[in-house]
């Protein structure tokens, strides 16, 4: 049925085949009544919207949506009270709404995307997060897109539909990070002092949290020296100052233990080569 014919068929259906008082008086009661149901499901609908924040930036929204589908649907139940055909009416209802939803299908992903983020609540504005290759703070959870703000300060919004289906990694949550370095000692340095040196530095940071108490472990061992690993917890806001400065803080503490921290070298060994037979040796007279 091409859209001509559900037009003239829609034309057709609003002429009126018998209306009547009956049909009128019909019309009214049905009138009053949808009145009355939409009015109390608009307030059924606000109470639970209240009960839920995670849809507050939407609330607008979903009110205004609902108000719209309860008015068109007593509109047609109206025409039907007054012997208007409505099947034409539905079917040209259904190719405007699919050409609609075609015409708008990005945008509706990225709104049903933001309606699951808001839901699930996968980070909230300020959280600290990564998103693929991407890491920032939230700055803004909207319908259509979320912005973050990098390091750099740079803002970069990024499409809800693929934040709905991406991994999300979100550091601030849970309010504390675990950190972890690796250092290398020599060979030649006894493992307790090498951990003491280790346990010197980190003793030099308040920001290190003690439940979970740090770790100080031999690792693995290098080519070049012997490797130890440290795993300390600190809060959400102290993790990258702490990470830095203790960084600093080993190399000082090493040399105040006597603990040498090794570097890549090569050893080169020269051997002369036997005299070939038959060659006369160099220098003979």
């Amino acid at each position: 049925m091409t859209l001509d014919e559900i037009l003239s068929q829609v034309a057709g259906g609003f002429q009126f085949t018998s209306l009547s008082l009956d049909h009128v008086l019909r019309a009214v009661l049905v009138l009053i009544i949808g009145v009355v149901v939409i009015k109390l499901v608009q307030r059924a609908v606000e109470r639970i919207l209240s009960r839920n924040t995670a849809l507050d930036p939407i609330h607008r929204y979903l009110r205004s949506a609902v108000s719209i589908v309860l008015w068109l649907l007593l509109a047609l139940v109206l025409l039907g009270s007054l012997g208007v055909e409505l099947t034409s009416i539905i079917a040209l209802l259904s190719v405007a709404g699919l050409a609609v939803s075609l015409a708008l299908q990005n945008s509706l992903s990225n709104l049903a995307g933001g309606i699951v983020l808001l839901v699930s609540k996968p980070f909230s504005t300020g959280d600290y997060v990564e998103i693929g290759s991407v890491t920032g703070t939230v700055s803004m959870i909207g319908l259509s897109y979320s912005t973050l703000i990098t390091v750099e300060n740079k803002e970069i919004y990024i499409p809800n539909s693929q934040l709905s289906s991406a991994t999300i990694i979100n550091y601030t949550r849970l309010g504390k990070r675990r950190m972890e370095l690796t250092f290398s000692a020599s060979y030649g340095d006894p493992i307790e002092t090498v951990k003491a040196a280790l346990q010197d530095a980190v003793d030099q940071f308040p920001t290190i949290l003690t439940d979970p108490a740090p770790e100080i472990r031999l690792c693995s061992y290098g080519e070049s020296g012997v490797n130890y690993l440290i795993r300390a917890w600190t809060t959400t806001a102290d993790y990258w100052d702490t990470y830095y400065r203790l960084l600093e803080a080993v190399l000082p503490a090493f040399q105040r233990r006597g603990v040498s921290m090794p570097y890549p070298q090569m050893d080169v060994h020269i051997v002369s080569s036997p005299q070939r037979r038959g060659e006369l040796p160099e220098n003979r007279p």
